[in-house]
């Protein structure tokens, strides 16, 4: 019995160059249907975490450490720290 539904290798290609595409179009969506529900929403900008209004002002919550590049198949773990 044949699958159903049976892609070749040249269109699951094609569909998978457009999932950053897809990413993008869906976090821009939730960003501004959590601007209408909520009327805020927190970002990082400029190593800071950010507090954004739907009226556009933006209050600065607090510094943040600087990100990092991690490579793909390493594991990193991370340990917190309580204060």
């Amino acid at each position: 019995m044949k699958p159903k539904n049976q892609f070749s290798e040249q269109a699951l290609e094609s569909l998978e160059t457009r999932i950053p595409q897809m990413a993008q179009a869906a976090f821009s969506q939730a960003h501004l249907k959590a601007l209408a529900v909520s009327g805020k929403v927190l970002q990082v900008s400029n190593g800071s975490l950010v507090e954004l209004s739907a009226e556009g002002s933006v209050r600065v919550i607090k510094a943040i450490a600087p990100s990092f590049q991690v490579q793909a198949g390493i594991k990193r773990i991370r340990k917190v720290t309580r204060s």
